[in-house]
């Protein structure tokens, strides 16, 4: 029996090795005070939050020669752009070639035992923030995670600086004119504040830019109800620890939003009937949560969440417990509807290897079901879900996809 051993350790050592590179359920994210900046650019926040990572990062002399000429570039903006918007965007932007500069500077530092090794095995592996880089080695994963957050950040200030056309224009546009004065004095602002002197690290002055244009935009919609944890989702987290899943034949009954189309209207006649299907199904004892998704997104900035106003509606008009609702007040489209569900799943440790349930009208259900694949691995770039049975025409099986976890660098309302 002996002969055995090494090779059954060799399998267990394989394993283990194995599960580092996939998401952990019983990760914690680390939070900073702001939750539109550790949800779109969580390596950046780790950058900022972890201690020892911070005063390495401060110390790379190649990393502070770059701090110091970026900053010597919205410097020069501030004396010469006037009231040429583009000129402070490229200035705080970060170009292809410092991208790169910074990327090699990560790699040449990398050693699995220092700070930046340990960043990537201890937090952006099991996060699944990246998820979509896993087959990466660990160098090259933290290089894909910053050229990422980088990118992200170049993208928030093109939409909500410059103007540029966002994914959905009709939803998603800056709120200014380009040729407001006012716009533009509040653009020299923003440059002033990048470069105050608390902004050292090298990539600060141009995320504070990102995130007072989104702030001046009012487009902290990333930030809608957070933390979640601890306000509106803790009566069901407290349900989630004491459920015998064994109980139930789905995990949760997910209900996408519909927006209404005027400003006036809090709940469109689509989210009330999507509730009272998805009640249906619970009241059956089909699964122990209902998962209300959707934020403020029709019409364009709405002051109404789709998930708070079907929340509202379960438990007032057809009396479901507080704590047998999930919201997800962030999704836009009905692709994010279905990975945001899955997101929240993993990290309230709801059981991702069970069969969940997704309740709608007809319409939608037939579209989730036959053409929504494709559009989410076109969007996204993967699949958030895997199709299981039809059930009716209103209600059909899926199965969580964790890649889901994987941050949309160019959603920054919802990444």
């Amino acid at each position: 029996m002996k002969v055995f051993y090494p090779f059954f350790i060799a399998c267990l050592l394989w394993q283990g090795l194995q599960a580092q590179d996939k998401p952990v359920q019983a990760y914690q994210l680390i939070k900073s005070n702001n939750a539109v900046q550790y949800k779109n650019y969580y390596l950046l926040t780790l950058f900022k939050q972890l201690p020892g990572l911070n005063k390495m990062l401060k110390e790379n002399s190649l990393l502070k020669k770059i701090a110091d000429t970026k900053r010597t570039q919205a410097t020069e903006a501030l004396q010469t752009c006037k009231t040429d918007i583009s000129c402070y965007a490229n200035a705080l932007k970060f170009s292809a070639e410092e991208i790169t500069a910074i990327g090699q500077e990560l790699s040449n530092s990398y050693n699995e035992n220092n700070a930046l090794g340990k960043v990537v095995s201890n937090h952006l592996i099991p996060s699944g923030c990246y998820a979509l880089y896993a087959e990466q080695t660990p160098k090259n994963l933290l290089v894909k995670a910053w050229e990422q957050d980088a990118n992200a950040l170049n993208y928030a200030i093109g939409v909500y600086v410059e103007g540029n056309k966002p994914n959905y224009p009709k939803i998603d546009s800056i709120s200014f004119s380009l040729k407001d004065k006012e716009y533009a004095e509040l653009t020299v602002a923003n440059a002033l504040l990048a470069l105050q002197p608390e902004n050292e690290l090298f990539f600060e002055p141009t995320l504070n830019f990102a995130m007072v244009a989104l702030e001046l935009n009012e487009r902290n919609d990333a930030a809608d109800y957070e933390p979640m944890v601890s306000g509106v989702n803790q009566p069901a987290i407290n349900q989630i620890k004491k459920t015998d899943w064994k109980k139930y034949p789905y995990s949760v009954i997910l209900v996408p939003g519909a927006g209404p189309e005027d400003k006036e209207t809090a709940l469109s006649a689509g989210g009330m009937i999507r509730c009272r299907l998805a009640a249906i199904q619970y009241q059956k004892g089909q699964a122990p949560f209902i998962v209300v998704s959707g934020g403020r997104v029709h019409p364009y900035k709405t002051k109404y969440s789709e998930a708070f106003e079907m929340k509202k509606f379960l438990m007032e008009t057809l009396l479901i417990p507080e704590s047998a609702i999930i919201m997800e007040p962030h999704a836009r489209h009905t692709t994010t509807n279905m990975r945001n569900c899955v997101r929240l799943m993993f990290r309230y440790g709801i059981p991702v290897d069970k069969t969940a349930m997704v309740s709608t009208v007809k319409s939608q259900s037939f579209y989730i079901t036959t053409i929504l694949p494709e559009r989410c691995k076109k969007e996204l770039g993967y699949y958030p879900y895997k199709n299981g049975k039809r059930l009716s025409d209103t209600e059909s099986e899926f199965y969580p996809n964790t890649t889901s976890l994987q941050i949309d660098f160019d959603e920054p309302l919802d990444p």
